[in-house]
């Protein structure tokens, strides 16, 4: 299948995320994946990292990266470029929800947390 219906981001067991993937393997992808998410407002990710690049874009909202021991703000129309294996995580902080779309250079893809151990997603990933 070549043109796919886009899903809005549902509801996630990690509080205030949203979350639909867009494309990946089970898509037919083999080196990418695209999510889109919706974190609400004072809503974060868990800390964690990838073992592949991603480009976080930002469509809407006011966020933050905590990354390298740095807090870096973030809003619409511009993105986050994170290195592989980089611990981060992003929070939602305006009154508003952070919407963003994410492109990750490999699918599936596998979260770790801080420890190592790997973070179950709870989407098709």
């Amino acid at each position: 299948m070549y043109v796919i219906d886009q899903s809005i981001p549902e509801a996630t067991p990690i509080a205030g995320v949203a979350h639909a993937t867009w494309a990946s393997a089970s898509d037919g992808l083999t080196q990418l994946s695209v999510w889109r998410q919706t974190l609400a407002p004072g809503a974060a990710t868990p800390p964690h990292s990838h073992a592949c690049d991603e480009v976080v874009l930002c469509h809407a909202g006011a966020g933050e990266l905590h990354i390298d021991g740095e807090v870096q703000r973030f809003g619409a129309g511009q993105s986050v470029v994170l290195p592989r294996e980089k611990l981060h995580q992003l929070f939602s902080v305006g009154a508003t929800p952070l919407e963003l779309t994410g492109v990750f250079g490999q699918t599936p893809v596998p979260v770790r947390l801080p420890d190592g151990q790997a973070l179950e997603l709870p989407w098709r990933s």
